[in-house]
Formats: structure tokens, sequence, C-alpha cells
């Protein structure tokens, strides 16, 4: 009964911080209609924040917590409402969404680059020099009675001022109708700010309150929101006494599991994945209500033309072969992963770009895709290959099937969930049998790669896998291409305009997720295999949510809906390394760039892709540029391959011819204009034209 008193009390502390973040997420749902998915990482830059102040430089503790709760953490909230959201509150709900995803990358990256991550950070609990406050049996530490006691705190001042003060009437109306709470005289603007200042100091106060008991890591600090989450969610996004109600459920059984889950060595992983399968699980058994301002301004996706397509297809075959053909051994190791992961990019388009569907757990089915690949395809199996495609694809199938009862905010906080289910659970299990088949994943280890064999030839070079994974990444986008123009194709697109309608109308909505899920975990899992045979050995920390959140920012930063997205996510997201080969110290700079790249999603919803392709243009239908762009490449690819100039003259000379002939091209294309003439001087100074009698007759009138 004392154990069972012990870790009741240590899951109701942990509750109370649970509950505090969750609060602060509501109270910013509730009144701006974003679900900020970097409410943890605020919390995270808050504890090293204080960590800082108090260990590294020695300040007293109350004269930190006021500068971090009253200045830093306010100022961020801050700038995240003005900078940030602001600019994307007129678009849709996932720009909204991205956005936060953007912000909670960024600040792992900002954390990681700050504080180094191999340096152990100990912090000290409040009034920790104490004796601890006796209950019959058990114990209370000060530090957990401070932090029950600030939970009760929070709760009642947040209900009274959504409840009982004209700037919580102003916050809750402002998300519902933000023209109509102006004209009653009220600031939307203001609720707003006012809404993501709270949010992020109660973020800050359990991510203080929190990290004496956790490692002061970046990820694992942010992460922890996953629970806080599965709080929110249990109050449904909008009560404050469910989510209170809620913390305790999933603070308690994370202690319990901690004190009674029996030794096993299959259970470990699943005390650290409880709150992430509570969490799915409350998103299966409550019924969600109506997302909060949501709204439907879709970008539109037009339908590629299949000539387009094939001369795409063509062109990333010729770079995979010219990359392969010139750069050096440690150079294909580098950015070899441009096509393989360029794939998994690449399953975001039919996923999210075409049937609207937002999901966070594809590097996990490219991690599916590669265990696959690395016990069946041990010695080069080509059928492993399609073996990966169809296990990862028959996985993205399962995962579809609860997903029909989600949707937007609440598909991405599921599928989010499957992604921490997979990386601190599934992968981390040792071998087992089943019906006296033995599966292995990643046995609590790494998996040895093996390239493929074709036709008796074994493709294990960095060169020959490269070639492959883009003559992969061609024949996917060609699939995809062919998908957007097909029957199966334009109900997609009619299924991500409204599901009730493409309901109404006869569609399965079951069916179209099901399949839709299935492709995309498909190309997902190709994508991975490609990626462990140019890898050689992976890991199941290559495949985990935080690693998969980059390569989903530089997926929708490209266009969901663009069939090119593949080969610009792939080199957008490897190519940037070229920077850590010039020099070492922008490693930083370089992890922090998808983040940055997706916080500037405001101002090109439609993705830079389709920008490069108008841009572009005008080059490819030159008859006299495009031939001679042709012939500069492969004269400087022949000058390379003959040792003449090196890779980096062939890269910089390309770019700059190719800039050349893109305004030569664009100059030659542009519409000839000529200087506006006076109606008294025309058919003297240029030819009369029909026109001008009614200009004339215009100007006669009026005079």
């Amino acid at each position: 009964m004392e154990q069972f008193l012990t870790f009741g009390i240590v899951g109701l502390s942990t509750a109370a911080i649970y509950a505090v973040i969750g609060s602060g997420l509501v109270l910013t749902y509730v009144t701006t209609g974003v679900f900020n998915f970097a409410h943890g990482a605020a919390g995270m830059l808050a504890a090293f924040c204080y960590w800082q102040f108090t260990v590294g430089w020695g300040w007293p503790v109350p004269v930190a917590l006021a500068v971090v709760l009253l200045v830093l953490a306010p100022g961020f909230g801050l700038a995240v409402e003005r900078v940030l959201m602001r600019p994307v509150q007129r678009l849709g709900e996932a720009e909204r969404l991205v956005m936060t995803v953007a912000l909670l990358s960024g600040a792992i990256a900002a954390a990681r680059w700050i504080w180094d991550p191999n340096v152990p950070r100990p912090l000290r609990a409040f009034f920790a020099d104490r004796p601890a406050i006796d209950l019959g049996p058990a114990t209370v530490t000060w530090h957990q009675a401070l932090t029950m006691a600030v939970a009760v705190a929070v709760a009642a001042g947040l209900w009274f001022l959504l409840n009982r003060t004209r700037t919580g009437a102003e916050m809750r109306a402002t998300v519902d109708d933000r023209s109509l709470v102006q004209l009653t005289g009220a600031d939307p603007v203001r609720a707003s700010r006012v809404a993501w200042i709270l949010g992020t100091q109660l973020a800050a106060i359990g991510g203080i309150l929190i990290a004496p008991t956790v490692a002061l890591d970046a990820s694992q600090l942010s992460l922890l929101i996953v629970s806080a989450y599965t709080a929110a969610v249990f109050g449904r996004l909008r009560s404050l006494p469910l989510t209170f109600a809620g913390a305790i459920v999933v603070g308690c059984l994370e202690s319990y599991l901690t004190g009674y889950l029996p030794q096993n060595p299959y259970l470990p992983g699943l005390r650290l994945a409880a709150p992430a399968l509570l969490l799915f699980l409350a998103l299966l058994l409550f019924r969600q209500p109506r997302l909060r301002g949501r709204d439907r301004r879709l970008v539109q996706v037009p339908a590629p033309t299949m000539r387009g397509t094939v001369v795409f297809a063509l062109s990333t075959v010729t770079f995979g072969v010219l990359l392969a053909t010139v750069l050096g051994e440690a150079d294909l190791i580098t950015y070899g992963p441009i096509f393989s992961l360029g794939i998994v990019a690449l399953s975001y388009v039919p996923l999210a770009g075409y049937a609207g569907q937002i999901s966070l757990c594809q590097l996990s089915m490219a991690g599916i895709g590669a265990v696959v690949w690395g016990h069946l395809g041990a010695h080069g199996e080509w059928w492993a290959l399609a073996a990966a495609i169809a296990v990862a694809g028959a996985a993205g199938a399962l995962i579809a099937l609860p997903a029909l009862r989600f949707s937007g905010v609440y598909l991405a906080l599921g599928t989010a969930a499957v992604a921490v289910v997979l990386d601190r659970w599934i992968f981390t299990l040792p071998s087992f049998e089943v019906l006296g088949v033995r599966i292995a994943l990643f046995d609590q280890g790494s998996v040895e790669m093996a390239g493929p064999r074709i036709l008796g030839l074994g493709l294990d070079s960095a060169a020959e896998l490269m070639v492959l994974a883009a003559v992969c990444l061609a024949l996917a986008s060609l699939a995809v291409a062919w998908l957007r123009r097909s029957g199966f194709g334009r109900r997609l697109i009619a299924l991500r305009d409204s599901e009730a309608a493409y309901a109404t109308l006869g569609g399965n909505l079951l069916a179209a997720k099901v399949a839709v899920f299935a492709l995309s975990a498909g190309i997902a899992g190709l994508g991975g295999a490609l990626y462990g045979m140019q890898q050689q050995s992976i890991t199941a920390e290559q495949f985990n949510l935080v690693a998969g959140l980059p390569i989903f920012l530089v997926a929708v930063i490209g266009g969901l809906g663009a069939v090119g997205n593949g080969l610009f996510a792939g080199t957008a997201f490897v190519g940037p390394n070229v920077l850590i080969g010039l020099a070492s110290w922008t490693q930083n700079v370089v992890s922090a760039l998808p983040a940055l790249a997706g916080m500037g999603l405001g101002h090109s919803p439609e993705g830079i892709v389709s920008r490069f392709r108008r841009d572009w243009e005008p080059l490819g239908r030159d008859r006299i540029a495009l031939p001679v762009l042709l012939g500069a490449l492969a004269l400087g690819w022949v000058l390379r391959l003959a040792d003449v100039i090196n890779g980096w003259t062939l890269l910089v000379g390309s770019l700059v011819v190719g800039l050349a002939l893109r305004r030569y091209a664009a100059a030659r294309q542009a519409p000839k204009t000529e200087p506006d003439v006076p109606v008294e001087w025309r058919g003297i100074r240029r030819p009369w034209r029909a026109s001008d009698e009614e200009v004339l007759a215009r100007g006669t009138a009026g005079s």
C-alpha cells in the first residue's frame, strides 16, 4: 500500500505539470484556433534558459524565474504571434499547423545549437534542502507540493480569466468570428496576443517544473508535450476541467507503469510510449468537436502534363547519373540520399496534396520499408524491394482504418502518436516469433543493409545506388502524375475539397482513405529501403518523429500538389550539407534551415516548385537557349570526367550558364509592348486600328 501511495503521489505531481502545459495548449487553441505543436518546445527553451541563469551563471532563483516567466516567455509568445502566426491567420488550417511544426523543429535545432547536447545539465528541484512532508505511509517533497499548488492556482486563474473578465470573453469570441468581434469594438489582434503570451508562460512554468525530474534534452523535453496533447484531447480542446482530469489519468498511468510493469524485454518501451498510445485511444473513443476556426482555403492542384512529367523524369535520371559520375566516394555517401529521401517526401503528394490527409509518420513508414529490406534482402534479393513496399503499404492501410474518424489537426495528432509509439516501443523490441515465424525489427541495435542484385548484377557501390535511387524517384514521379490524371486522382481531389460532399455523392470514404494511405506508405517504404542501402547500416533513431519533421517541412515548402516535389525536397534537404563541407561550424545552421524555410510558408503557400516551374518554363520552350544549355552541360561533364575541371567548377559554371540562359529566354519570349500613343496621333505614329474608333468617339463625347 505504501508503494502504491508513493507512485500515486509521483503520478499526481507529474499530472499537475501536464495539466499546466495542457491548459496553456487549450487556452491558445480556444482563443486563436491554432493548435500549437511547438507548445512543448516553448517550455523546453524556458527550462534551458532557467538552467543557464541559475546553474550556468549562478543567478538567484527568484531573479531567474522572474526573467524567464515575465520577460523571455512573454517576449517569445509575442514574437510568435506577431511574426509567425499573424501572417498565416488568413490561410487554412493546414498552413497554420505547418507553421507550428516548423517552430517546433526550429526550437529543437536552436537548443542543440546553443547548448551542446553531449553535456549533461542536471537541474536541482525546488526546496530540495527541506525535509519531505509526511502523509502517513507516504511522503511528499516540497517540489511535488509546489507543483500541485501551481496547477490549482493556474486552473482557478484561467477559469476566472475566460469566464469572468471582458478580456476572456473577447479571447473566446475572436476565433469564432473575427469580423463580428471587430464590429463590437473589441480588438481580435489584442486577444490573440494575450492568448499567445499566457499560453507561452504556462508552457514555461511546466517546462521549469518538470526539468529537475528528467534529462535536460531538447527532443525529450519537447516531446513531453505528447502527454499534454493527451490531456488536452481528454478536454476536447476546450474544457479546462476535463483537461486536468486527463492529465491525472496520464500522469498516474505513467507512474504506475514505472512501478508495476513486469520485468520483460518486450515491455520497457511500453512505458515510454504509453502517453502516445493513450492519445491515440482518446482520439478514437472521444467524439471530437468541430475544429475551431477551421478554414477551407485550399491551394489548387492542377493536373500535370504527361509530356512535362516525362521530361522531368528523364531530367531526374540525368541529374542522378551526372552526380554519380562527378562526385567522389565520400560525397556520394553524403549526397546520395537526395533521391531516396526525395521519394519519402514524394509520398506526401498523393496523401496530403491530393487527398488532404495530414500525416506525420511517413518517415516511420520509411523505417518499416528499410527494416523489411534489411532482413529479407540481406543477400540482394530483388523481390525483397517489392516486399518492403507491400509491408509498408499494409502498415499505412492499418493506420488508415482508425484514421477515418480523424481530420485536420486530429489526424496530425493521431499520426504523430503512431510515430512515437513506433520509435519508442515497436522499433525497440527484440526479435520475437509469431506462429513459428521469427520477426525482427531493429532488434535493439542496428540493421546491416546490402545493395540489390538485378539480372545477376550486384549494385553495391555508392554511385550505382545513387543512380538506382534516381531511377526509382523518376518512376515514382511518373506514377504520381498518372494518379493525378486518373479517375481515382480526381476522386482524391474531391475528398480533399469536402469529405461530406464526397460521401454524399456516393464516394466510399473508407476505401479511398485506405487506398491513399497504403499508396503513400508504400512509396515511403521504397524510399526507406533505398535510403538504408545507401547508409549500409540503419538504427531506429534515424526514423523517429523528430527526424521526420524537417522532411515534412521541406515537402510542404516545395508544394504538396507538385509532382516535382520529390526531387526538390531531397535536394533542399540534403544539398545544404555542402555548407558543412566548407565549414563544419555551419552544421547547426543547416539543421535549422528547414524550420526557417517553413516559417516563411505564409509568403508562398502554393509552394516553391510551382514558382520554379513558372520561372524556368521559358528556357524549356526556347529553341536556342535550351540546346545551348544542354551542350554546355555535356561539355562540362566531359571536362569533369577528364579531370580538366573539378566538381565545384562544374556546379558553379552550370548554375551561372543556366541562370544567364533563363534570363535570355525570358527576354526573348516577353510580350512586346509599345508606348501608349495619344488618340490624336493614332494612324500617324502607328497604324490605325478598328478599336481606335471607339476610343476616339469617347474622347469626342467627353470633350
